[in-house]
């Protein structure tokens, strides 16, 4: 199946939507991802009403962040704001969350001259083409990301969480099941243990849905990976992996994880005014690097 299914067309895109509602959603949980290519967006309020048309609903606020937006208006955010030479992995956004949004809306507000795609991959396929062994292994042990947050790389505790009140961090984490530890200087660490497989609420099908490679530390850039470490050693990563039970994830399997989301992804390049429309349960995304100005505006509905 095609990922994304291309839609084309000249008209309003929140007509367009309105009208063949039901015939995009189909097409986006069969296949994953939908562009929508040569409508007339009408700016952020243009997508807006897109997402109102597809989801029933406004956009989501960010919450709960680990990388760096920018609110464009009301809850259309910039895509991360990270350099433009770093790729960022393939991954399910939010897939670390107790909730996360089921449908993701890029835009492209201003496309690079260069490279800059978003690749997309298919997460069922991902799963099926695991080493059932590994697999099994996550499905046993489940999986953890570890947090921290002490004032040097990566977003403040008080900016992720929306909040400078200890006591009201510590009421959201606990609802969450995130385990907090304060630490000295202001300093945060939270732990949380999640499924790595889960069911699509819709086709019933496995996925490989969670954040095991994104957030390890194997998965930087060398440069970046070696600073890190020596600047914090591997307990005071800003963000870094292991099996549910604490237990270290060897590296070759860390490698494998990476070798099937590589082997799953697709490409397109961007041209303004491209709306793409992802089922985040069915489908991985990342960021190419690029050159020239590249500017996506996102939006994200339907908590999960």
């Amino acid at each position: 199946m095609p990922l994304p299914l291309r839609f084309d067309g000249d008209a309003d895109l929140r007509k367009f939507a309105a009208e063949h509602r039901e015939r995009i959603r189909r097409a986006l949980t069969e296949h994953g991802g939908v562009l929508l290519r040569g409508f007339e967006v009408g700016g952020t309020d243009g997508l807006e009403e897109v997402v109102r048309s597809l989801s029933g609903s406004t956009p989501l606020s960010y919450t709960e962040r680990s990388s760096p937006r920018t609110a464009i208006k009301g809850n259309v955010y910039t895509s991360t704001d990270y350099p433009r030479q770093e790729e960022i992995f393939l991954h399910n956004e939010n897939s670390y969350q107790a909730t996360w949004p089921r449908t993701l809306y890029f835009h492209c507000v201003e496309p690079p001259t260069r490279l800059g795609a978003t690749p997309l991959a298919d997460v069922r396929e991902i799963h099926r083409s695991i080493d059932p062994s590994v697999r099994a292994e996550f499905e046993r042990r489940r999986w953890m990301v570890v947090r921290n947050f002490h004032g040097g790389a990566g977003l403040p505790w008080q900016q992720v969480f929306g909040s400078a009140d200890r006591d009201t961090v510590a009421a959201y984490c606990a609802q969450r099941g995130i385990a907090v530890d304060w630490l000295p200087g202001d300093g945060l660490r939270t732990t949380a243990v999640r499924d790595a497989v889960h069911v699509h609420p819709v086709t019933g099908e496995a996925v490989w849905f969670n954040h095991v490679t994104f957030f390890h530390v194997s998965t930087l850039d060398p440069d970046v990976r070696e600073g890190l470490l020596a600047m914090y050693g591997e307990e005071g990563l800003p963000a870094n992996t292991y099996y549910g039970d604490g237990g270290r994830i060897p590296d070759e399997v860390l490698e494998h994880l990476r070798d099937r989301y590589r082997a799953a992804s697709v490409r397109f390049d961007w041209e303004r005014d491209d709306v793409l429309v992802v089922d985040n349960m069915l489908a991985a995304h990342g960021r190419e690097p690029y050159e020239g100005p590249r500017r996506i505006a996102v939006a994200m509905a339907e908590p999960t």
